[in-house]
Parts: structure tokens; sequence; C-alpha cells
């Protein structure tokens, strides 16, 4: 059916509202020992970014490779498999999220980041349960992001990721950049309720299948949005996490769908079809963006 550019085009001419953009980032894969196109290469940014900032900067049209070296989100590196999910010391370097537990710590250059191994066990995500106040992000009231390390091992369990790590890089770009064939793995839309609607009217059109979506509250950019969809084939739909809302600064009326791009295809071509029968401009606010 073509390229993304031409998709995305597709999608939204079948939605007839003038002036209507849906932020789209793609995402590509690059597993150890993939040959890194040159154009892809060029993008590794020179400060640590997460990955929903990455996310959010390539739908603006600001193409990032994620490696081990710049990710900011410790987390994510476990979920994109850039890192194994038990090592013991901490990544090197300075890295967006734990530099945020840094600056409140105030323990300064004797800080000790968290190591993947300190997310995966609980004890970040329950900083305070854990008795480790070091690991939070808002100060000495910062009761963790869950109740206890048992809850947070309860809640991870369910969060997807490339383990044990097999991935060297990942590419996020948007739909004008000039990949040169390069076909993404997973398509991320930033999408109000009412632009969901028509998107899921238009997949079910020629599907018949219902989207079922598993969704949390943390690593919602980088496991719900691109490793589920990338691992199980399927669309997922997620609300923005902490990390998405604060530091990508994620629009409050947004929400993500995420999906492998042979879906995006069906998608596309199911909103085109589709749309006699769903009259997305008369949906109340669908002119509103």
């Amino acid at each position: 059916m073509g390229a993304l550019k031409e998709l995305y085009g597709k999608m939204i001419g079948a939605m007839g509202v003038d002036g209507l953009e849906i932020p789209v980032t793609a995402v590509k894969f690059f597993k150890k020992g993939d040959s890194i196109p040159a154009e892809v290469g060029k993008n590794q940014p020179t400060l640590s970014l997460t990955s929903c900032q990455a996310t959010k900067q390539a739908s603006l049209g600001d193409a990032v490779l994620l490696t081990v070296e710049n990710i900011g989100c410790i987390a994510a590196a476990i979920t994109f498999g850039l890192v194994d999910q038990n090592q013991a010391e901490p990544m090197s370097g300075p890295r967006v999220y734990t530099d945020i537990m840094k600056g409140q710590s105030g323990q300064g250059e004797g800080f000790k980041p968290p190591s993947p191994k300190d997310f995966t066990d609980g004890t970040v995500y329950a900083c305070k349960n854990a008795g480790r106040p070091e690991f939070a992000l808002f100060g000495k009231d910062d009761v963790g992001r869950f109740k206890d390390v048992e809850t947070a091992k309860k809640a991870m369990a369910d969060m997807m990721a490339i383990q044990p790590p097999t991935m060297n890089g990942v590419f996020f770009y948007s739909k004008d950049f000039n990949a040169n064939g390069l076909v993404p793995d997973v398509v991320v839309l930033s999408v109000r309720s009412v632009e969901m609607t028509r998107i899921i009217q238009g997949y079910q059109f020629n599907t018949g299948k219902r989207v079922k979506a598993s969704m949390g509250g943390l690593r919602a950019v980088n496991s719900d949005l691109i490793v589920r969809p990338y691992l199980t084939k399927e669309m997922n739909i997620a609300p923005y996490c902490l990390g998405a809302r604060l530091l990508a600064e994620y629009q409050p009326d947004r929400m993500g769908m995420g999906m492998p791009f042979s879906i995006f295809q069906e998608v596309v071509a199911g909103m085109e079809a589709s749309k006699g029968g769903f009259p997305f401009h008369l949906y109340p606010g669908a002119g509103d963006a």
C-alpha cells in the first residue's frame, strides 16, 4: 500500500476534515549484528533522551536513534533490549531519568544511580518501601510508583520487554523522513479519543477484530505502545505515563495507539473503504484539533 507518508495522507483524507493532523512516529529496531544505515546512524543525539521524548520529537520531524549510550531512561533500555534487566552495575554517563533522582537526593556527586537490576527487582518503583529515598523523583514526600516492592514486581511482570537483550538501536522517525525503503516495525499515533474511535472503526471494517488494550501507568510508550505491538503483532492502546506527561509533555487530551506497520496498512485500507459509513467530520469535536 505504499510508504508511511502515503499511508498517513490516505488516513487523514479518509477522515474528511481539513487541516487535521495526528502526530505519528515510526519505530525501527536494529538487532545486534544489523547494519545501521548511515542516514539513520547520524541521528544519534549527543544528550540523553527518554523513549517518550524521542517518540514525540520524531513526530515533530526530528529523527532520533537511541542506543545504550544515549537512552535517557533505564527502564526503556531494559524494555527495548538494549541492556540486561539483571545488570547490577549502573549504566554509565548522565541519563535524564536518573539525573532527576540525583537532583532530588541532595547527594550531589556522591549519588550512585540505580542499576537495571534495581528497576527489575522493584526497588526503584517502590523506593519508599525499599528504604531507598535517593531513588525518589519528587523529594521526601515521594511514596514511589507502587506501595511496596511486591506490588511493583507484579506490575512489571505485565510490562513486555525484549529480554535477554538483543538490540543495538531503536530508530524513531517521522512520515517525512527520507528512509530509502526503511520499513518501520511499529507505528505510534498520538490521538484524541474522537480520532481513536474512527481509527478503530476503520480497523474493524475489513477485519471484524476487536482491539484489546493492555495499559498501565508506567512504561507506556516503550512497553505498551512499542514493544507490546512489536512482540504480539497486535494493536495496543495506552495513556501516556508519568515520564511522557512530565518529561515529554504530551497534551492532556492525547492517548497513544501503537501497532505493527502491517496493521497500520490494514487500518488505512479500512478507513478508506468505510468512510461512507462513518462520517467522521460530523463527530462532535472532530474538527477542533
